[in-house]
């Protein structure tokens, strides 16, 4: 009866930059769990095809469609399009998000602006556009794709953890709003995993690597399917009474000021 509660057959879920790395992974999630899988992208048709073609060779039910998901014109089409051809959207999750590595005291208003359009206004316009039906129908789940620097600073991402951090009381303000209506609104705050991304940094002597595998109690970095399991969870009946909260999936980083180098 329990494990009935994360079944998501029947559901369908919208994951926003669901194209690769941590995007795809959690949408892969979803569709094992019985949902049918929506994702867009921004950058091109061949990169969305070949998104499609990785979900439907394991077997799941996927669409893909081109959308910027900072333009409210695009989303609002782009939200009827798929109300009117493959149903009403269940689970929405805002994974779409930008970082650029530029001192605050360098950074051009442009890029501060791009970071901040994508990181958090894209979940304020997105969300608005679902959530209407959501209300009418009384039930819904919306994920918002947070981070550690939703919780802390880092050199060089000033933008990026403005915008998250902002994610973060946006997610409490969309529960506080729409929690009366069956609606959960909740967060998860990735750590570091490995993803084709990082690949680079994650080799014995970096700087970097050594860094976050010493920074992290869990002493590795995460694996992209371990983050499968608690959107499942947020996205399920299982979490109907859980809101507001962001689910950090980080090894235990938050958890701890560190350990001394070599200990």
């Amino acid at each position: 009866m329990v494990l009935q509660q994360f079944n998501l057959t029947g559901k369908i879920a919208w994951v926003t930059g669901g194209t690769h790395g941590l995007g795809m992974a959690m949408a892969k999630a979803l569709g094992q769990a019985g949902a049918t899988i929506v994702v867009n992208g921004n950058s091109s048709r061949e990169k969305l095809d070949q998104a499609i073609q990785e979900y439907q060779a394991e077997g799941l039910t996927v669409h893909g469609f081109l959308c910027d998901v900072t333009n409210q014109q695009q989303v609002r089409e782009l939200v009827a399009q798929i109300e009117r051809e493959i149903g009403h959207i269940d689970i929405l999750v805002n994974n779409a998000g930008i970082i650029k590595r530029i001192p605050l005291v360098e950074m051009d208003l442009a890029d501060w602006q791009q970071v901040i359009d994508v990181d958090l206004t894209s979940p304020f316009i997105v969300s608005q556009a679902v959530v209407k039906s959501m209300i009418q129908r009384q039930q819904g789940k919306i994920i918002n794709i947070c981070s550690m620097m939703s919780e802390l600073g880092r050199q060089n991402v000033g933008a990026y953890a403005a915008a998250k951090g902002g994610l973060k009381m946006l997610t409490k303000n969309m529960a506080t709003e729409w929690a009366k209506f069956n609606i959960q609104v909740n967060g998860i705050g990735p750590g570091y995993f490995a993803t084709s991304q990082t690949a680079p940094l994650r080799v014995a002597g970096n700087a970097f690597h050594e860094f976050i595998v010493n920074r992290t109690p869990a002493g590795k970095w995460g694996e992209p399917d371990e983050l499968g399991g608690t959107t499942v969870f947020l996205a399920s009946a299982a979490s109907n009474f859980i809101n507001g909260q962001i689910i950090y999936v980080d090894g235990g980083i938050l958890a701890t000021i560190g350990k001394p180098m070599g200990e």
